[in-house]
């Protein structure tokens, strides 16, 4: 499906479930398509969420991004976009999953739409590129790392210790930055499936 979203449209691909919706932020360089997100998407589905995945970027400005890299650190841009598909999807409830600067979009979303994002999780994010919106934010937030993904930790846990949100920091033993090991994204999937049913209700 294609969602009107601050001037562009996306591609996007929604499921629903009766748990609420959990819309999905991709990280740097990926998409919708992400084989990591959607592993976790079919988890939370399997758990009785709906889920929506799609392109923070249209086909060109991911195409120009491919030679740049600059798109996917625009932080603003990546949230405007999040902010308007939160929009759409606002009849239902909501929780954000973002990966990478992905989950710097799902913070700045949530700090703007505090009645609309009812829970965010991180996976090997970097809150810390959310910057003022951290304090701001009011939806419980996970932020789920790899124990091997040092740098990434302590990013996270400096960003945490500027939110006055209810928050917690995961550390999945022996996990690198992409949760490649063996059962690390089944840990990730079960850690965001249950802070999404503690925290998203209807």
């Amino acid at each position: 499906m294609r969602i009107p979203a601050a001037g562009v449209t996306l591609e996007a691909d929604l499921k629903d479930g009766e748990r609420g919706l959990v819309i999905f932020a991709h990280g740097s360089g990926s998409s919708r398509r992400s084989p990591r997100n959607r592993q976790v998407a079919a988890a939370l589905r399997d758990r009785g969420f709906g889920t929506l995945l799609f392109d923070l970027l249209t086909p060109d400005e991911d195409l120009e991004d491919a030679r740049t890299a600059r798109s996917r650190f625009d932080i603003p841009l990546l949230a405007e976009r999040l902010s308007a598909v939160v929009e759409w999807a606002r009849t239902r409830p909501v929780g954000v999953f973002g990966a990478s600067t992905g989950a710097a979009a799902a913070l700045v979303t949530a700090a703007a739409r505090p009645q609309d994002v009812a829970a965010v999780v991180s996976r090997g994010g970097r809150p810390d590129l959310a910057g003022e919106a951290l304090a701001v934010v009011r939806a419980p937030t996970l932020l789920i790392v790899g124990g091997r993904d040092l740098d990434v930790l302590s990013l996270n846990e400096r960003a945490a210790a500027r939110m006055t949100a209810e928050k917690a920091i995961v550390v999945v033993p022996g996990a690198g930055h992409l949760f490649a090991e063996p059962g690390a994204l089944e840990e990730v999937a079960r850690l965001a499936g249950d802070w999404f049913a503690r925290h998203i209700k209807g």
